[in-house]
């Protein structure tokens, strides 16, 4: 490590700014950003500001003079950004008095580099890589911006407001370590990271003995309802990432895609507990009470379900399960599979003029289509969207007829929607059976609607061919 990091107090003093163009405007809207005061030196003589004004056009003074002979009593550092050779004399000058100084691009001349920064408030992350590579550095603070949460600076400053009279009251050093890890891995950090402040203040005042607290053998457990999507694992929420990371035990449906499998913590404990078609699962309320004592050992349990957790994925029973056992518990949305398959082929499930209302439903069997009210779905104007209808596909098509809707509505069958194997046939509820044999297998949704006449293209199997088309074909030799 050539550079050691640090964090310069920029209320101690002024940065010196000099270069010229894009570069110096660039450097100069960090540095605003950051709340430096600026003393700026263009040597081009150009005074835009790049986009800044208000408070941060406040900061920045332009001088007029020499920086190689400007005043530099005060200053803290020295920033050269499109400086040319003024840059490397202003260099020599700095390391002479001491102050530090950054010539861009030119490490040899630098005694700090600008690292990629991810600002969360109070939280602050700088990532380096000694200047060789500037663009290796934001690809890493990506990859860190999206498993930081949001509220972490919050989580930072509410600790700060509570920490002095908190470890006036716990003596020892180790307890107090304990005591904040506790808070923070806890329902009170929990709650500040999803925007309740006022419920964890509480919850920290409530607190009458910090030290017992802290030496609390048994860990709290909670449980997070996670929706993993319909199969693709870059589609996952960046709080669901960051949900089975820290999860000491995840139940999985059996339907959760192997590469989301993946992304959990390799030594977290894995269960499934779903069930697929034909095959039993070991029941909801078996389900139920796993999580349940699991959490009530401490540990933090993550229920993943394809999709999303209450788009017919009986989170709602669960959650109610986790409320009566007095259980703590978040949840975590995903995307379903309607919205998934619409989006992997195209099919805009809401059209202007065209189609202005959406109904989801399932028929997992013959027997679940028999009980849906079809009178209620015959609107030209409604896209019908079925989860696991595979199965009751005739019951449908026949529930569909026998309420008035036209054989030739189009309609879409689409299997194992965003994931590489994933398939998809066009044509009309005439022939929704037989689109259904056109995949192979599922899990699928049926699409019903005028909307499927906009539907791209069946993805990469049948990229050649165009949908809306073969449904004009069909409409045309009907007629």
């Amino acid at each position: 490590m050539r550079f050691l990091p640090v964090f310069l107090d920029l209320k101690a003093g002024p940065v010196v700014l000099i270069g010229a163009g894009e570069l110096l405007r660039t450097k100069l809207r960090v540095l605003a950003a950051a709340g430096a005061r600026i003393r700026v030196h263009a040597i081009d003589g150009s005074r835009e500001l790049g986009g800044l004004d208000g408070k941060d056009a406040a900061q920045i003074e332009f001088i007029a003079t020499d920086p190689l002979v400007a005043d530099l009593s005060g200053v803290i550092a020295v920033v050269c950004a499109g400086a040319g050779d003024v840059g490397v004399a202003m260099s020599i000058r700095a390391k002479a008095l001491g102050l530090p100084v950054n010539v861009m691009d030119d490490p040899e001349h630098s005694s700090f580099i600008f690292p990629a920064i991810v600002d969360r408030g109070d939280v602050v992350v700088a990532v380096g890589t000694g200047g060789t590579s500037p663009v290796v550095a934001r690809r890493v603070r990506e990859k860190i911006e999206a498993l930081l949460p949001a509220r972490i600076g919050e989580l930072a400053e509410f600790i700060g407001g509570f920490r002095k009279s908190v470890n006036e009251r716990i003596a020892e050093f180790p307890l107090r370590r304990r005591f904040w890890e506790r808070v923070i891995d806890g329902s009170i950090g929990a709650s500040v990271l999803a925007g309740r402040k006022g419920e964890a203040e509480t919850a920290l005042k409530a607190i009458s003995d910090p030290s017992e607290f802290a030496r609390a053998d048994k860990p709290e457990g909670s449980v997070a309802l996670v929706g993993a999507g319909p199969g693709d694992p870059d589609l996952l929420t960046i709080k669901a990432l960051r949900a089975l990371q820290d999860a000491d035990i995840v139940f999985h449906d059996e339907l959760v895609s192997p590469e989301i499998l993946d992304r959990i913590r390799r030594d977290t404990t894995r269960v499934a507990v779903g069930r697929r078609v034909g095959k039993p699962g070991i029941g909801q309320d078996a389900i139920n009470r796993r999580m349940i004592e699991a959490a009530q050992s401490g540990q933090r349990v993550v229920r993943l379900k394809g999709g999303d957790p209450f788009v017919f994925g009986r989170g709602g029973e669960e959650v109610e399960a986790l409320r009566a056992a007095g259980i703590a518990y978040s949840i975590i949305p995903g995307i379903t599979a309607g919205l998934g398959g619409a989006a992997d082929f195209e099919v805009p499930l809401t059209y202007r003029h065209e189609a202005t209302r959406i109904t989801f439903l399932t028929a997992h069997k013959a027997r679940d289509a028999e009980t849906v009210d079809w009178s209620t779905l015959t609107d030209t104007r409604m896209t019908v969207v079925v989860y696991m209808g595979m199965t009751a596909a005739p019951a449908v098509r026949a529930g569909l007829f026998a309420a008035g809707r036209s054989p030739e509505t189009p309609v879409g069958v689409f299997a194992r929607v965003t994931r590489p194997d994933a398939q998809g046939a066009i044509g009309t509820l005439r022939d929704l059976p037989e689109l259904v044999r056109q995949v192979s297998g599922g899990p699928a949704i049926l699409i019903i609607g005028d909307v499927v006449r906009h539907a791209g293209s069946l993805h990469r199997q049948n990229a050649t061919t165009n949908p809306a088309q073969i449904i004009s074909d069909l409409l045309d030799a009907a007629e």
